[in-house]
């Protein structure tokens, strides 16, 4: 497709409507079983030409050769230059606007990292298929696939499993407390559970009220940042409530967006967050593919 440029995208926040850990792997790898689905919401990027590769942020903190935007572009600027016939890559400014929390479990980075390989392989028609960008993503990080599928699924394995599984469209109140958690110290936790049973896949029927569904980590969690039990706690006397990945944001579902914003209203002001709505088909998809 022909893109102009500047081009702007939203890259969405994800949530993990819940997230069983079914065993450990000989390899110290975690089996799970999770549902991805994505909001309304998220950062901002921008994608301008110039005359060098550039990365800039609003956060100037972002700015490192660490952060997965630079290292998905590097990722495809090696892969043309392996080609038989390299093509010219057109320099790219991308400029990111930063407003998901860094480590709140709701997938910012690995999101910008899919919305750079999947605006990048379209600015340069370099014509990867999805599964190609998947496995780029996925060297990348653990949650980058599915961001790059774009759909809302089940995820199996150690993540890489991917089936898509729509879900009513709801909308989310979503907590973010001012914690940073640990992901490695939760997976070698002894508290974790380890063995919550597989659900099969033609019986999984999600309902946010059903108390088979949950976050494994949450305990974990709450007993660790007292910032997260007390977001929690509140949300609870709303509706279900539950963390999303390792932490440290805490969604609570509701079925309109006027329902959503009453009780946003009444957030006290020690805590924060947003409202948004979520998404069986991914913003950035929807945008770069129309779908």
């Amino acid at each position: 497709m022909s893109l102009v440029l500047p081009m702007t995208l939203l890259s969405p926040a994800k949530l993990n409507l819940f997230l069983h850990i079914n065993g450990r792997l000989p390899n110290g790898y975690h089996e799970l079983q999770s549902l991805f689905h994505f909001l309304d919401y998220g950062d901002t990027m921008t994608f301008s030409e110039s005359d060098q590769h550039l990365f800039t942020c609003d956060n100037p903190e972002l700015e490192t050769e660490d952060n997965l935007i630079i290292k998905a572009r590097n990722a495809l600027v090696e892969i043309n230059s392996l080609r038989d016939k390299p093509q010219h890559l057109q320099p790219i400014h991308i400029h990111l606007n930063k407003v998901l929390p860094m480590g709140g479990g709701v997938g910012g980075g690995s999101s910008n990292a899919a919305t750079t390989l999947l605006a990048l392989n379209e600015i340069w028609q370099l014509q990867l298929s999805k599964p190609q960008l998947e496995e780029i993503g996925l060297k990348l990080g653990a949650d980058v696939p599915i961001f790059v599928r774009g759909e809302s699924s089940i995820a199996e394995g150690v993540g890489e499993h991917l089936t898509p599984y729509p879900v009513n469209e709801a909308w989310y109140v979503v907590l973010t407390p001012d914690a940073h958690v640990n992901t490695a110290m939760l997976f070698n936790s002894d508290s974790l559970p380890r063995d919550t049973a597989k659900i099969p896949l033609s019986e999984i029927d999600y309902q946010a009220v059903d108390p088979q569904f949950k976050n494994d980590f949450e305990n974990i969690v709450i007993k660790g940042y007292p910032t997260v039990a007390k977001s929690l706690n509140w949300l609870l006397e709303y509706g279900p409530a539950r963390m999303t990945g390792t932490g440290a944001c805490v969604f609570a579902e509701f079925c309109s967006q006027d329902e959503a914003n009453e009780i946003f209203r009444r957030l006290p002001v020690e805590l924060a967050g947003f409202v948004a709505k979520g998404c069986n088909i991914s913003p950035t998809h929807q945008t770069l593919f129309g779908q």
